[in-house]
C-alpha cells in the first residue's frame, strides 16, 4: 500500500501543479495538496479519521454540485451527448470543464476511500 500511496502523492502533486493556469487555482491546488498530504501520512502509517471524513464530505458535496449544476455533468450528458472531454477547453463550453472537475473529484474520493478502508482494516490508528 505504501507504493500505491506514493503513486497517489505523485498524481496529486502533478495535478496541483497543472492547476496554476486554471480559472480557480485557489480552490483546486489546495484540494489536490490536501489529498497528497493525507497520502503522505498514510505512507507513515498515520491515520486520522477526521481528516478523511472532512475531505470526503467536501469532495462529495463539490462533486454533487458539479453533477447537478446547470452546466455540469447532467448537462454534458443530456444536452451535449457526452461530448469528448479531451478536446481543448473553451469558455463557450463550461460543461466540459465542470465534468472534468467532477471526474477529478471522483478520483480523489476513490483515493481517500481506498486509504481509509485499508488503514481501518489493518488497525492503523496512529493519529497525527
Amino acid at each position: 500500500m505504501k507504493l500505491l500511496n506514493i503513486l497517489f502523492i505523485i498524481y496529486c502533486l502533478l495535478a496541483a501543479a497543472l492547476q496554476y493556469n486554471d480559472p480557480d487555482p485557489y480552490i483546486w491546488i489546495p484540494i489536490y495538496l490536501y489529498t497528497a498530504w493525507i497520502c503522505y501520512l498514510a505512507t507513515r502509517n498515520k491515520y486520522n479519521r477526521k481528516l478523511y471524513i472532512t475531505g470526503l464530505i467536501i469532495y462529495i458535496a463539490y462533486a454533487l454540485y458539479f453533477f447537478f449544476d446547470k452546466t455540469g455533468v447532467l448537462n454534458w450528458i443530456n444536452q451535449h451527448n457526452a461530448e469528448n472531454l479531451v478536446q481543448s477547453m473553451k469558455a463557450t463550453k463550461p460543461w466540459i470543464e465542470e465534468t472534468r472537475e467532477f471526474f477529478g473529484l471522483l478520483i480523489l474520493i476513490l483515493i481517500l476511500s481506498v486509504n481509509m478502508i485499508w488503514l481501518r482494516k489493518n488497525n492503523i490508528n496512529r493519529s497525527i
